[in-house]
């Protein structure tokens, strides 16, 4: 009314309130998402500060390093730092590999056709055993996994302490390896055989 009373067209003045409005609005859509996303990281706590997160879909993965209300700042394995925004976050599909105390180490290795399967097992068995960081020994799997084209495919799970889990995995591929080389076990690989014809 004041407005109306000062000469002011009453119609133009609120369109003009309302195109502020929705510009204002559209300014801090993310802001407000991040603001947001923040608040849901807080309450639900799907990761925790030094836990180790992957978002599926993205190169984005890392040891959570800080959290505030718009940002998430992961370090990586070589020392770089990725932030992201707490709305991305929030609706992304992620990750938390450090949750829990341990993880399923699950490891698939070929063997020839020629092997004998109850000695490969036997040995696979042996590697399993000498590993200290296992957590249970008879919870030891040793399997075959499947019968490929060129290759029985072996396979062995074991549970790990979550922090051991990377150096527990290259330790026990490199181990079988090294017994295969010795018992001479044979891991087949892609091979292409030429043939080449001699036309008189």
């Amino acid at each position: 009314m004041a407005v109306a009373h000062m000469g002011v067209e009453v119609s133009s003045f609120i369109a003009l309130l309302g195109s502020a409005g929705v510009a204002v609005g559209l300014a801090l859509q993310g802001t407000l998402s991040n603001v947001a996303g923040g608040v849901l990281l807080l309450i639900l706590k799907p990761f925790q500060v030094g836990d180790y997160i992957v978002l599926t879909g993205t190169n984005c993965e890392g040891e959570v390093a800080a959290m505030d209300i718009f940002y998430t700042k992961l370090k990586t394995v070589d020392n770089r730092v990725i932030v992201i925004p707490n709305g991305t976050l929030s609706n992304s599909n992620l990750i938390n590999n450090t949750k829990q105390d341990r993880r399923l180490i699950d490891i698939e290795v070929g063997i020839s056709y020629d092997a004998d399967i109850r000695e490969v097992k036997k040995i696979l068995n042996e590697i399993a055993r000498e590993e200290k960081r296992i957590i249970d020994q008879d919870g030891v799997e040793i399997f075959v996994s499947s019968l490929a084209d060129s290759s029985v495919m072996m396979g062995i799970r074991c549970w790990v302490p979550t922090s051991d889990y990377i150096a527990t995995k290259w330790a026990l591929n490199e181990e079988i390896k090294l017994r295969f080389d010795e018992e001479g076990i044979e891991i087949p690989y892609q091979k292409l055989d030429v043939c080449i014809k001699n036309e008189v």
